[in-house]
């Protein structure tokens, strides 16, 4: 069974930066899609930066690209997601996401979820 841990959610004013971390375990399979999605209260979960375990490929969002950059150690079995130029329209429930298939930007049946941390970003 994958589990998943985030950490590194806080408050920070708008420009500034944060590092969310995600601790991963119990997955075997090389083809996972590992990657970060977001939600605000009444919206819908979104995708927002994605990794391939497997060749290191990444995925952004249009909201996010240019400003936040994920990655991953494998020794440290860690996903990251480094976001800067942080904007109070980032302000979400971060959670950290892995599939044994493609990415995809909506969630799917097939996604292991973290327990989520928040962002908040004030102006």
């Amino acid at each position: 069974q994958v589990q998943l841990v985030e950490s590194g959610g806080g408050s920070v004013q708008a420009g500034g930066s944060l590092r969310l971390s995600c601790a991963m375990s119990g997955y075997t399979y090389a083809e996972y899609c590992l990657g970060w999605f977001r939600q605000v209260p009444g919206k819908e979960r979104e995708g927002i930066a994605f990794i391939y375990r497997l060749g290191g490929r990444s995925l952004y969002a249009d909201s996010v690209k240019g400003r936040f950059t994920v990655s991953q150690d494998e020794t440290k079995r860690t996903l990251y997601l480094q976001m800067s130029t942080l904007k109070p329209e980032d302000t979400a429930m971060y959670y950290c996401a892995a599939r044994r298939d493609i990415c995809t930007y909506t969630p799917a049946p097939d996604h292991f979820w973290g327990q989520g941390t928040q962002v908040t970003v004030s102006s």
